[in-house]
């Protein structure tokens, strides 16, 4: 039978429950533990993909075309395990199905209510992914204890251990251990009544992982334990790190994966080695290089989460510590003219959906391409780097996409005539992986070194391949194309470092200790760029101490 693991949060949100959840799955699958994770989100929105990304960062995009939490994209890099669409349900998507159950005669005319109707899907849903292939389930809460949407997840997870017997559950709790400054003390209070909160509701953690911004003496941790009836090892501090993937190492250094075992009875060796060596290799990567990544949404760095966790992961392999400048879109037409966007080693154009700072977006593009500055597009961003190319080298005076206007008379980008007729916005996009055969030769061939590849989408507009054969005249290669040829999937120039774009998110499967190629190759074109433009820039300046002292 797989055991349980459930990762309940208080006191306030963005407390790092993810990223504890996280660190305890790649430390349980270091005892050679097959695990697998799940994020039950507590609002209404039946996925996070109409969502605003200010709302609630990235969507980020599963194999199977699940839309899902941010969470999810963190659970994947460090268990390093592909998740699906069940791996995040939220409370929309639950009342969603109870309802159809209720138009389709399932509950044979009783009354429906929260419980138990409500909670047994809740755990239908934990049920749905604990499969045999599975030892660990980890399930995290959305949510802070004392929201009253929260109330039925937590109703279902007590039941669970009785359930499935005590033994199989183990009840994480992550809370604030805040610092107040005129005092210069750090108060255990909030904990204490985000744990009577969830006793309240029949749930007695386990374990408390308190999250500070400095560690915690062992006085509080007894004051933590005495109040809150759990042993003193079972008090974790997870203090604020500059290295997000340090994090498993000090939760073990803790003792949080020993005692979350004992609890469930896994008797298991554990190898930190892997783990170890990629942390020194983050430690060691110091050689700066400068990526600016030009979105509509940088004022939430949560919304491009993904896009900057792989810039990191490349400089990683290269031994390079990537300086990402989050620049607006709107204002890059502002900018040229400062040492913010002509200091910049590369230049990332994310995905994105509407037509506020487009304009922006064309016009990075075209710096790239004009000044020889490795590009990467993603999604939109390809296909800003296609309307770019149309009006500034095929001379198609205002070509667009016609998601930005509809009446372009060169139309590159559109959709395809099996979208037009689609009007609900839950349902009109290519999501989830796609293949894509790579042109040999091409730039992106040879940074994945496979025929034939796979990507995840999330997207509604394509390539006008009515298009095609002029900007491959000009030099614009169509260098991946889905299996049947009608769809681009990659695009890049042939003369230049690294001018690259694609149709898909690979964002979501770069991992730490395994760079994505094409993230993995713009560094690299980055840091030789660099070498060239300082050097540059040493030259001239020489040269203009000989001019002055003349």
């Amino acid at each position: 039978m797989a055991k349980h693991v459930f990762v309940t949060g208080g006191v306030a949100s963005a407390l790092g429950k993810g990223l504890t959840a996280s660190s305890l799955g790649r430390l349980l699958k270091m005892r050679g533990l097959r695990v697998t994770m799940q994020k039950l989100d507590p609002y209404i929105n039946i996925d996070p993909g109409t969502m605003n990304p200010f709302e609630h960062g990235e969507v980020f995009v599963t194999d199977d075309g699940g839309e899902t939490d941010l969470d999810l994209g963190h659970y994947e890099r460090f268990i390093d395990e592909n998740l699906t669409r069940s791996s995040n349900a939220t409370t929309g998507s639950i009342y969603q199905a109870v309802l159809a159950a209720e138009r389709r005669g399932d509950y044979l005319g009783r009354t429906v209510q929260v419980i138990p109707h409500v909670t047994d899907e809740i755990k239908r849903r934990i049920q749905r992914i604990t499969t045999e292939d599975v030892d660990v389930m980890i399930t995290e809460v959305g949510g802070t204890v004392g929201d009253i949407e929260i109330l039925p997840f937590l109703e279902s997870i007590r039941q669970w251990r009785n359930e499935v017997g005590r033994d199989n559950v183990c009840y994480i709790h992550v809370t604030l251990v805040p610092f107040i400054g005129p005092s210069g003390e750090q108060k255990t209070k909030p904990t204490q009544h985000s744990v009577t909160e969830l006793r309240s509701r029949g749930i007695q953690p386990d374990v408390i992982v308190c999250r500070s911004d400095q560690p915690l003496s062992d006085g509080l941790k007894r004051k933590i334990s005495g109040q809150c009836d759990v042993p003193i090892r079972n008090v974790i501090n997870a203090a604020d790190v500059g290295n997000i993937y340090e994090l498993p190492l000090i939760l073990h250094d803790e003792g949080l994966d020993t005692v979350v075992c004992e609890t469930l009875r896994i008797e298991r060796e554990l190898d930190l080695s892997p783990w170890q060596a990629l942390v020194a290799r983050v430690e060691a990567a110091t050689s700066p290089v400068r990526i600016g990544l030009i979105g509509k949404y940088v004022d939430l760095h949560d919304a491009y989460l993904s896009v900057a966790e792989s810039l990191r992961h490349a400089g990683f392999h290269h031994g390079a510590k990537v300086e990402i400048e989050w620049i607006q879109a709107e204002e890059v037409e502002g900018l040229l003219a400062d040492d913010r966007m002509t200091s910049l080693d590369g230049i990332v154009i994310p995905g994105g959906f509407g037509p506020r700072g487009v304009e922006g977006k064309i016009r990075a593009a075209g710096y790239a391409r004009e000044h020889g500055v490795p590009c990467l597009g993603l999604c939109l961003g390809m296909q800003v780097m296609t309307v770019e190319f149309a009006r500034n080298v095929l001379g198609l005076d205002d070509a667009n996409s016609t998601e930005f206007n509809p009446a372009t008379p060169h139309p590159v980008i559109d959709l395809m005539n099996d979208q037009r007729e689609v009007t609900d916005k839950g349902g009109t996009m290519r999501l989830g992986a796609y293949y894509a055969v790579l042109q040999p030769g091409s730039k992106v061939s040879k940074a994945y070194n496979e025929p034939v590849v796979s990507e995840r989408h999330r997207h509604r507009y394509e390539f006008n391949s009515a298009y095609r054969a002029r900007f491959e005249e000009a030099g614009f290669l169509c260098s991946g194309t889905s299996p049947d040829k009608r769809l681009v999937e990659f695009i890049e120039l042939e003369e230049h470092p690294f001018w690259v774009g694609t149709q898909a998110h690979p964002e979501f499967k770069s991992r730490p200790d395994r760079a994505h190629p094409l993230f993995r190759d713009l560094i690299g074109a980055a840091l030789e760029y660099r070498t060239h433009r300082l050097g540059v820039n040493q030259v001239n300046a020489q040269s203009g101490a000989v001019e002055h002292a003349r």
